[in-house]
This record gives structure tokens, sequence and C-alpha cells, in this order.
């Protein structure tokens, strides 16, 4: 027996642009709040060189080609579009995004276009950033400006990767950009974010007429480390926190009630309720989306005390046991089968791309140069096959994305966590292939089937 893949269903590859563009003080380009919180020692490393795309993306697009993938996820970064956020568009960061989707067209890689991953205008977050509604504003802009220099070319866009991070990391406990430690302010900057979301979808379909639209939502399937109370109770916490406060508003459900009641509960703001919602904001974030991007990379048990954290997460490093990639997230690809399930069951949405998967492992050359990554292997093995479960249980799923296409910056975390298919010397830029490389491009050349 063996399963097949739907006609036109989408390999692809994702990157990101702090992560891997480099070319900080070029053309005209503004500062972001990663550049901020690199500059102010917050990092190992900055993303001023990265992976140096922005002068060698049509080497990586050459690799693209030859692993064969027929997408490519990338974001553009605000900063290089409109330096300061909200006022003129600098043509030069147009002309290269236009540049990187005429390449992509003409090798057969069709893109699909981010356009917020994380990288904030500084000069937005000197205004308060995602506290402050009027970034809203500038983001519809922001979307208006790309969609209408490359909508004609681009037919698949995604408003925000990752409003989790973004809010939470950022807002709340202040590990990532911009670095503020505050739940109000975190579930504020969630809500302004979903809202230009919102507010965008309409924009982008106005600009690019028969485009398809959707948003990359991370998850963190849970389950309770027991059957005690304590453990079920804390488990539908961190559930409501992690996964259906984005979830739920984004696909007409609106905020979780029981959330809601919990932040009154703790005091979470100064009065009952939350003080950022105003009427039609809700209406407005359901809008209708063609997908539902997915990023999956690990489920977790939780015990009491877990709701706002991630579970069991082992520390970073390369010494960990089986079963564990370097980031110290559990292998659990049945956990990716049974979200897929579950969020078609509870939400319905009208498909849903896996737009991010992948592991971080750290091998390097040998001493004739191969990358022997086999750890990888059997990690996107086990995730594609649970892919293709969910397809064959009836669920829509048509696209899967490999994160990522190269070594990067991967934020904190600095350049010592590698995902990439293809190993990136962070000195000289040079680019090898890993052996997972071309196992995804033949699995890709013979994904027609699958067997079981």
């Amino acid at each position: 027996m063996s399963i097949a893949f739907p006609d036109g269903f989408s390999w692809g590859v994702a990157t990101s642009a702090y992560q891997i563009e480099g070319g900080r003080h070029q053309d005209g380009k503004g500062e972001s709040i990663w550049d901020r919180f690199a500059d102010t020692g917050r990092m190992p490393e900055s993303g001023d060189i990265a992976c140096d795309h922005y002068h060698r993306w049509q080497e990586d697009v050459d690799l693209m080609a030859e692993l064969g993938v027929t997408a490519y996820r990338f974001s553009t970064a605000w900063t290089r579009i409109i330096p300061d956020g909200a006022g003129s568009p600098n043509q030069a960061g147009i002309d290269f995004y236009s540049r990187l989707v005429d390449e992509l067209l003409r090798k057969g890689i069709t893109p699909w276009l981010t356009l917020y991953h994380w990288d904030l205008p500084q000069a937005l977050q000197a205004a308060g950033g995602w506290l402050n509604r009027d970034t809203v504003d500038a983001f519809v802009r922001y979307a208006d400006v790309v969609s209408t220099a490359l909508g004609g070319r681009v037919k698949n866009w995604i408003t925000h990767n990752e409003p989790w991070v973004a809010s939470h990391l950022g807002y709340g406990t202040g590990v990532f950009a911009p670095g503020i430690d505050d739940l109000g302010s975190a579930l504020t900057a969630a809500h302004h974010i979903l809202l230009s979301h919102g507010r965008a979808v309409p924009v982008l379909r106005e600009n690019s007429q028969g485009c398809e639209v959707g948003i990359a939502l991370d998850c963190r399937p849970s389950q309770p480390a027991s059957a005690d109370p304590a453990d079920v109770a804390t488990n539908r916490a961190h559930d409501g926190f992690r996964n259906r406060w984005f979830f739920d508003p984004v696909l007409g459900k609106g905020y979780p009630t029981d959330i809601t009641a919990m932040c009154d509960e703790r005091s979470v703001f100064e009065q009952p309720g939350l003080p950022f919602l105003r009427p039609g904001d809700l209406e407005e974030i359901a809008a209708p989306l063609d997908f539902l991007g997915l990023n999956y990379y690990t489920g977790v048990e939780i015990s009491e005390g877990d709701e706002d954290g991630m579970g069991v997460v082992l520390p970073e490093g390369p010494n960990q046991p089986d079963g564990y990639t370097e980031m110290g997230w559990e292998i659990t690809p049945q956990v990716l089968t049974d979200y897929l399930q579950h969020l078609d069951e509870v939400y319905r949405p009208r498909s849903i791309v896996i737009t991010e998967n992948g592991a971080s492992y750290s091998d390097g050359p040998d001493e004739s140069g191969v990358v022997a990554d086999h750890r990888r292997i059997a990690y996107l093995d086990q995730h594609i096959r649970a892919t293709a479960a969910a397809l064959a249980a009836g669920i829509s799923v048509r696209g899967y994305f490999v994160w990522s296409l190269l070594d990067n910056l991967e934020w904190t975390s600095g350049y010592k966590q590698r995902f990439g298919l293809i190993w990136v010397d962070h000195a000289t830029g040079r680019r090898i292939p890993k052996t997972s490389y071309y196992w995804y491009r033949d699995f890709i050349r013979n994904a027609s089937r699958l067997s079981p």
C-alpha cells in the first residue's frame, strides 16, 4: 500500500529576511528591533551579515533549483521596503525583492512571500511598537506597498509568521526583541498583530488578483503529564495561552473565554476585560483565509505551573538523548498528525500548509567535505509521513516547507543552531549541501508515492 500526495502539492523550503540576508547598512535599509537587540548585547551574534543572502541570492536560488523544490517561502524586510516603517518606500529595497521573485519564477519556483517575520522597524518601536494601535495602520500600508509592487507575480501571501513568538517572547518574557517583560503587553501586542493581519488580507487580495492569503501560526500541542486535576487544568491553560489565543480569533471563534477569565483573575489589566479590544476588531481578525499556515516542531507534556511556559524542554546543545533535537525539543511526529486532525475538526480551515518543519543538528563537513546529517533525514522522513497520514485521513494539507534552506542566524541562539539543508560557513559564506539536501531532492522527484 502507498499514499499519494495530491497533484500540485507544494514542496518547499523556508527562510526569513533577518536570519539570512545581511546587508544591514546597504541601499537605504533601516534599523529593526533585532538590529537594536543585537547592538545592545542581547544576542551572541548579529544579523549584519548573516548568510549574506543579500549578495548571494542568485547562488541560493540556483541551489533551490537544483534541489527541485516547487516553492520558496521567504520574508521581506520591512526596514528594507520602508526604512522607518511609516515614511517613504525605498525603491532599492523593492527592487531587490523584485529581482528575487523574477529569478524564482524563471527557475520554476513559486514564491510564497511572508510580510512580517518579527523584524519591526525600530522607529515604530520607539513609538510603542505593537503596543501602539497605530502600528496596525503602518503594517497595512507596508502590505499595500509590497503587494502593489509584487502582486502581479506573487500569488501566495502570508501576513505574519508566528504571532505568539513576536508577542509573548518579545513583549511577554523579553527574551526576544524588543525585550519587554509583561503579560498584558504580550496580549496587547498579539491583538494588534492579529488585527493588522485581518486588515491586510483584503488589501493583498485587491493588489494581487487571484492570489491566496494565509497566516503562519506556530503551535505547541500539549497533553497533561498525568490525570491529576491540577495537571489537566494547567494543560488547558497552556493550550489557551499558547495555541487557542491565536487560532480561535483568526478562525472566527474570538478569544477563548477561559483565558480572558484567567486574565481577570490574575489582574493582568487594571480593569476586567481586554482594554485593547474595540468593536469590530474580531470580525476583522477573522477575515476568511485561503489557507492556514502551520509551523510545527514538537509537542509537550504539561505539569502544574507550566501554563505560560514551553513544557519540558531540555537545554540546548549537541549532547541530547535520542529522540530530541539540539534545540532540546522532543521528536513527536505523531503529534503532528493528531494536531492536523484537531485543526480540521475544530476550525475547518479551507486548507492547511505546513509552513515550517525541521530540526537543528550541528553536523559539519567531514574530511572529505560531506555533511552527513542522517538525524535530520530521519526527522524529516517521520514528519513527512505524519503529514501523509493526515492526508490519508482526508485532511486538506497542500504543502510542506522545510525549515530551513540554509544554516542561518537562529535569533538568540546565534549561529550554533543549524536547521539548514545547506551548511554555511559563516566566516566565508561558503555553502555545502548536506546529505539531507540530496535526500529531500530525491524525495521530491518521487513524491507522488510514499510507502507507509
